[in-house]
């Protein structure tokens, strides 16, 4: 190999064990998919469609999707899905299919919504207002309700976060859906983003309203964060009757355009399909509550160590007052406003969270001793 790449391999492997900020999982093995590199494979257009290009792995594609429409409660037979890039183009695809239906609609989002969004809907060209989000990074229903009130004559298209970037915070779709129903406004579409969510809360207990049972017309769900993939994908799934509006025949391939992009990665697909076959319904229930018991610990352990950490319910998001900037850059804490994060993904080790607490109470210390010699000095 190439001593660029050795030196690349060894900052790579480096990184990952100090990277606690970011909602990736690698602990992941797709040796067996090795041999298909071989290949140039394109799932270009629908995976539901034939093409006359043969090297793809549409197959495995409507595997992967049908089991997130199970996981989801998509009505039977009357959902369409495929796997995306990621959580950002399953975003612009759903506001895209809101757009298609409601050309003069308003985008509702809460401050927390992710960043990606704001230049999808400049994409789009669509109409939009900021809703205020309480301090857990959760919309503000009284916020929502109110300015709802003042345009019912527009429909509104609602963009709910499912796990915020920051909080992990998650917008209630049965507490929407009320407020709708209060006003007497019967058209609208809701797009929810549970990128890092939708991905582990099918296997737990008292999960939030947030599917296609709970009003959801499109979903979007990455499929690096909590499965883990060292490519960068996602899975968006939409009622069928929407998708419909927006297909059309490309004689070019042989088959329909119902995706955002053109040439789509096919190796994706397969990685989704060999984690789900190989993992299956219990282990995946097992990796979320392993997960989540390390978030609770987290907690705990920063807080015993003089750190004011939370998190919200059932999340594996915790958050903690910024510290130091060699600390945030050593673990690799995303930072905005104040607060830093640590994600408890499955592949995170109590002992790492352990050395980060010590650290930070190392910080703290140090930082009272010169607080006090200060005061002395005065």
């Amino acid at each position: 190999m190439h001593p660029r790449l050795d030196k690349l391999l060894e900052q790579l492997d480096k990184a990952s064990t100090q990277s606690l900020g970011y909602p990736v999982s690698f602990d992941f093995d797709y040796q067996a998919l090795y041999p298909f590199l071989a290949y140039s494979i394109n799932n270009a257009g629908d995976p539901f469609a034939d093409m006359t290009y043969k090297l793809n792995t549409y197959s495995f594609e409507r595997d992967v999707v049908e089991y997130y429409a199970r996981l989801t409660h998509a009505p039977k037979d009357a959902w369409w899905g495929y796997v995306t890039n990621g959580g950002t183009e399953g975003n612009l695809y759903g506001l895209y299919l809101a757009r298609e239906i409601y050309p003069q609609g308003i985008v509702y989002h809460s401050q927390d919504t992710h960043y990606s969004v704001s230049k999808n809907l400049h994409f789009l060209g669509m109409k939009n207002i900021m809703i205020r989000s309480q301090e857990n990074g959760e919309i503000d229903y009284e916020d929502l309700r109110e300015t709802l009130r003042v345009r019912r004559d527009v429909p509104p298209i609602i963009f709910a976060n499912i796990g915020t970037t920051m909080t992990e915070a998650r917008d209630d779709l049965a507490k929407i859906k009320a407020i709708l129903d209060e006003l007497a406004i019967s058209k609208y579409y809701i797009h929810c983003d549970a990128a890092l969510s939708g991905g582990y809360l099918p296997f737990i207990e008292h999960q939030n309203h947030w599917d296609f049972a709970d009003g959801a017309h499109s979903i979007s769900i990455s499929g690096h964060k909590f499965i883990g993939s060292p490519i960068p994908c996602g899975i968006v799934l939409a009622l069928k009757e929407n998708v419909e509006r927006i297909s059309r025949s490309i004689s070019y391939i042989g088959g329909r355009d119902t995706t955002v992009t053109g040439s789509r990665n096919g190796f994706s697909p397969l990685m989704l399909w060999q984690a789900i076959k190989t993992t299956g319904d219990q282990g995946l229930k097992e990796r979320a509550e392993k997960a989540l018991a390390t978030a609770a610990f987290a907690v705990e352990c920063l807080q015993q160590a003089g750190v004011a950490a939370w998190r919200n319910a059932n999340a594996l998001t915790v958050i903690l007052p910024q510290p130091s900037a060699a600390i945030r850059d050593h673990w690799q804490l995303a930072t905005a406003n104040g607060i830093s994060h640590l994600i408890c993904m499955p592949n995170i080790r109590r002992v790492q969270i352990e050395a980060l607490a010590a650290e930070i109470a190392t910080e703290i210390e140090a930082d009272n001793k010169a607080g006090k010699k200060e005061h002395e000095d005065d």
